[in-house]
């Protein structure tokens, strides 16, 4: 048993030194479909295909999802039951199909003044699937709330002896153009560090 345990470890090592993105993907895609798998045994109270006095679902084939994650979009298979549903939120959120730092990419290129349809163009270079302009706007518009929330937060913090400014040029938004402009960065030190 200890022989065969390592020569399973040593061949896993030997992939992961030679790895590349289809590798990690395929195994990363096989450890979540176990997960899945084994949340679902749990919720039939019983594992797959064995029968049991204490079941209390069956399974009902699978529904595929697509996911994007930071090693490609993967195709996952879900399993149905026969009552109820199954869905991991623990890996996915109901409606969406990436992981958080997709969007978080989207949103700073846009910021950084990336137009829609090169955020799209990087989405496909990250190895995903493509994302729509739609999909990229609906995004961006999601850091309006973030921007008028710290454009509007409180200074009732002060005074402030130290004060540091510093600008960085860039390019921003403007109706609906591209331009640039200075950030102006601000730094203050109050009483309290």
């Amino acid at each position: 048993m200890a022989r065969k345990k390592n020569e399973v470890q040593d061949w896993i090592c030997k992939r992961l030194e030679q790895a590349d993105a289809d590798l990690l993907k395929s195994l990363l895609q096989g450890v979540i479909q176990n997960l899945m798998s084994a949340a679902a045994d749990a919720m039939c109270g019983a594992d797959y295909g064995k029968r049991s006095d204490g079941r209390v679902n069956c399974r009902n084939g699978y529904r595929e999802r697509s996911w994007d994650s930071r090693v490609g979009t993967m195709l996952l298979k879900l399993p149905k039951m026969r009552q109820g549903s199954y869905f991991p939120a623990w890996l996915l959120e109901p409606r969406k199909r990436s992981e958080k730092a997709l969007p978080n990419v989207v949103c700073e290129s846009y910021v950084l003044g990336v137009s829609a349809r090169k955020v799209e163009r990087l989405v496909q270079a990250l190895g995903m699937e493509g994302m729509s302009k739609s999909q990229v706007s609906r995004l961006a518009g999601e850091l309006d709330a973030l921007v008028d929330s710290f454009r509007n937060a409180p200074l009732e913090q002060g005074p402030y002896p130290y004060v540091w400014l510093d600008a960085v040029h860039m390019r921003s938004r403007e109706a609906g153009r591209v331009v640039n402009v200075a950030l102006v960065l601000a730094t203050g030190l109050n009483w309290e560090g």
